[in-house]
């Protein structure tokens, strides 16, 4: 009987420290585009994906996020007293099941590899998704959904990783796919560098922060020492899984990828959704077209 991916593990232990002093007091992954948080954004992907247990790998500092998901009775009380429906429902969005959602220290920053090892003894025998909050992409079939199903469809249990095409020169900021077979959306690996030099990249589909994997890979895990920045690297498990299974397909999404773990993606990803909201839509272009104009006008 073939296995379906139910859960789902959130790396969100790093510091944030491209965004202090903001993160100083605040989990990275709580910060809002435009008005839900990142975490939120990766919550609702997971949803329409089907998983159904969510397990959250953080650190010290990051209470805020945990007390995100938890029910409010008092402001719950107070909406529903001011006849405020609306937000009512969207509040209870943000809300998880009892028994949902589990939370995984990782006590010393050991890299994205060591981040998912944490939780190996909640994912036992059966597939799961990776999905990194800092990715956010709009799209109009949610990306893990669509990795979900064509994980359902190829039928054979293998491992599969989100990929883009990047240009050649941006290669050395992410793990690279050395392609054995392009299929079109599918592509069937035969390796995995991670952040190589330009001229050593085996193509120029990178991977990105959605992944379904087998317990394998976190068996593999266990055999990898410091990689890429000495942390020890998802991408150089994979790599194993490649080298001794041939098993890994990479899956070219339909959608459009914001970097929010960088301040520029974070603003170009304000913009885009901001844009895209009907209730905003139309006061937020005549703001941008007015700056525009008066950027011109100066130049």
């Amino acid at each position: 009987m073939r296995q379906k991916v139910t859960k789902a593990i959130f790396p969100v232990a790093g510091l944030g420290t491209r965004f202090l002093p903001a993160t100083k007091s605040i989990p990275k992954e709580i910060m809002t585009l435009v008005d839900r948080p990142l975490i939120q954004y990766a919550i609702d992907e997971a949803r329409a994906a089907g998983i159904k247990e969510f397990i959250f790998v953080t650190s010290r500092g990051k209470g805020a996020l945990e007390d995100y998901f938890d029910i409010n009775p008092v402001l719950e009380q107070a909406l529903r007293k001011a006849g405020k429906d609306a937000l009512l429902e969207t509040l209870k969005a943000t809300n998880m099941e009892s028994g949902a959602i589990a939370y995984i220290r990782q006590h010393k920053a050991l890299g994205l590899g060591h981040a998912v090892w944490c939780a190996r003894r909640l994912i036992s025998n059966e597939p799961f998704a990776v999905i990194l909050p800092d990715d956010v992409i709009a799209a109009d079939t949610p990306v893990l959904q669509q990795m979900v199903e064509a994980f359902e469809e190829t039928g054979d249990g293998s491992a599969m990783v989100a990929a883009m095409e990047v240009p050649k020169e941006k290669t050395s900021a992410y793990g690279v796919l050395d392609v054995d077979e392009d299929m079109g959306s599918l592509v069937r690996v035969k390796g995995m560098v991670e952040k190589p030099k330009a001229e050593d990249a085996p193509s120029n589909l990178a991977v990105i922060g959605r992944y379904i994997l087998t317990p394998k890979v976190l068996q593999n895990i266990n055999k990898v020492k410091g990689g890429a920045g000495g942390e020890i690297q998802l991408t150089d498990a994979i790599a194993e899984e490649i080298a001794k299974e041939r098993n890994v397909y990479g899956y070219r999404f339909r959608g459009q990828r914001f970097d929010c773990g960088s301040k520029a993606g974070f603003l170009q990803a304000t913009v885009a959704f901001g844009m895209a909201r009907e209730d905003l839509r139309d006061e937020f272009t005549t703001y941008l077209e007015e700056m525009m104009s008066l950027r011109k006008a100066a130049q």
